[in-house]
């Protein structure tokens, strides 16, 4: 039987989308004073026309032409476009001064007051908006904004475009915009490249390895897309179904492990979280990630009952060695007892792990419940990513990780972070509003007595 197969119809919107883009670029023909066709404008000029354009066809068409010229220029000529954002496009002076004298004349007028929320918006925001027509723009506009934190620290003055750039996606990666997608090995290869690319926390080594992390029965994979992103995953979670809470990443990564039925499985242990768009730095998706990867699972598998992580503690190893040079952190004797990390190659030596094992599980809990940063928060950012989800901290593992990255980042230490779906809320609140840290009789077994300068 001969199957017919009909080539769709260009729908009409699509063609009046394409009608207006060529009139657009043939309204773009630079020109000189004199009408003769001239090189295009700098960047900086191209966004002012940009905003002074009101017809939906040449400002679509420029809008493509302003994306398209930022990302062939070089480095110092975008660095120039940024700074020039900071600059020049901010509020109107004009604007904002007659908003306020309009809400002096007529103190409490809300017209007045929208006037002035008007006035006092810099116009970059605009500019982002209408860049944001452009095919793909919203992807470059993720892309540029990477750029823009690659130059924070030398051009400070860029934190006011950055944070502009934060507002508006806040808005544009709204949860409601999210899309939650079940990752697998039949997920086209486009989406799988980017899930070995973007992997974070334990590193993808080839094909056969992802296949381990896709494929088999006691394995899952989930991502947030978004609709303007389609083969982009923004975030995404690996999952193991084990029948017990784990303390060690090697059984969970092992290619030759035996799968266990997922319907034998009692817990579910989010071993990978990875965020994949620098550009979409503090714009925050794992909290719903998580909170919705729960539901799925509780879904499809009711026997689902434990839901834990196994994480990194990716800042320890600084924050001891440092702990350890001197400081009100550590006492002399825990200092002592800790000096055989300075040995190479002490996790292989029995002796040596073992008289490690509870300095540094004491040294950890000291880092987990007391150690707080300048803005007085805790010090590692794995954990403030759980605990300000609602998640316990359940258990530190000794040698949980003691791959070469585990061992520099952590001395090889990992922790389980428990989601109870019946203290999530409190966890979050206590945590949030008070900066109490939710942890295990088990973990907090392990803190040290108060040292005389640390008691109130």
């Amino acid at each position: 039987m001969t199957r017919t197969v009909q080539t769709p119809r260009p729908s009409r919107f699509g063609d009046l989308f394409d009608m207006l883009t060529d009139r657009g670029r043939a309204l773009l023909r630079w020109r000189d004073g004199a009408g003769r066709v001239t090189a295009p404008p700098g960047l900086p000029q191209m966004a002012e026309l940009l905003l002074s354009r009101r017809g939906e066809a040449s400002g679509v068409a420029l809008a493509r032409a302003l994306v398209t010229a930022f990302e062939e220029a070089d480095e110092a000529k975008r660095l120039e476009f940024l700074l020039a954002l900071a600059d020049r496009f901010g509020p109107d002076p004009g604007a904002v001064g007659q908003a306020l004298a309009a809400i002096q004349a007529q103190p409490g007028s809300v017209e007045a007051i929208e006037a002035l929320h008007t006035a006092a918006e810099p116009r970059r925001q605009e500019l982002f908006r209408r860049l944001n027509l452009a095919p793909g723009g919203t992807a470059a506009l993720v892309r540029m904004r990477e750029e823009l934190l690659g130059h924070l620290r030398d051009n400070p003055g860029l934190r006011r475009v950055d944070s502009d750039f934060a507002h508006l996606f806040a808005s544009w990666f709204n949860r409601g915009f999210l899309v939650l997608r079940h990752i697998d090995w039949n997920t086209p290869a486009a989406i799988l490249e980017k899930i070995i690319r973007y992997e974070a926390v334990h590193a993808i080594r080839n094909w056969d390895d992802l296949r381990g992390r896709l494929q088999p029965t006691d394995r899952r994979c989930y991502g947030f897309f978004h609709p303007q992103l389609v083969d982009e995953p923004l975030i995404f979670v690996e999952v193991a179904l084990t029948r017990a809470m784990p303390d060690t990443v090697a059984p969970l990564l092992d290619l030759d492990r035996t799968p266990i039925d997922a319907d034998r499985a009692g817990t579910a242990v989010f071993y990978s979280i990875s965020n994949t768009q620098r550009g979409l730095a503090g714009v925050s998706f794992g909290n719903f990630l998580i909170k919705q990867v729960v539901e799925e699972l509780k879904s499809e598998l009711p026997n689902i009952r434990t839901f834990v992580t196994l994480s990194p503690v990716p800042g320890f190893a600084a924050w001891l060695a440092q702990a350890r040079e001197g400081g009100d952190m550590l006492d002399d004797e825990l200092r002592a007892a800790l000096k055989p990390l300075d040995q190479p190659g002490w996790h292989v030596d029995p002796d040596a792990a073992q008289a490690l094992r509870e300095p540094l599980l004491t040294a950890a809990a000291v880092y987990f419940l007391r150690a707080r940063d300048a803005k007085g928060r805790a010090v590692d950012p794995v954990a403030r990513f759980h605990l300000g989800n609602g998640a316990c901290l359940e258990r530190l593992n000794f040698g949980g990780d003691v791959s070469a990255n585990g061992l520099k980042q952590s001395h090889g230490l990992m922790v389980n972070y428990l989601y109870d779906p019946g203290r999530i809320e409190a966890n979050h609140e206590a945590f949030a509003e008070r900066t109490e840290i939710a942890a295990s009789d088990a973990v907090r077994r392990h803190l040290p007595a108060l040292t005389p300068k640390e008691k109130p």
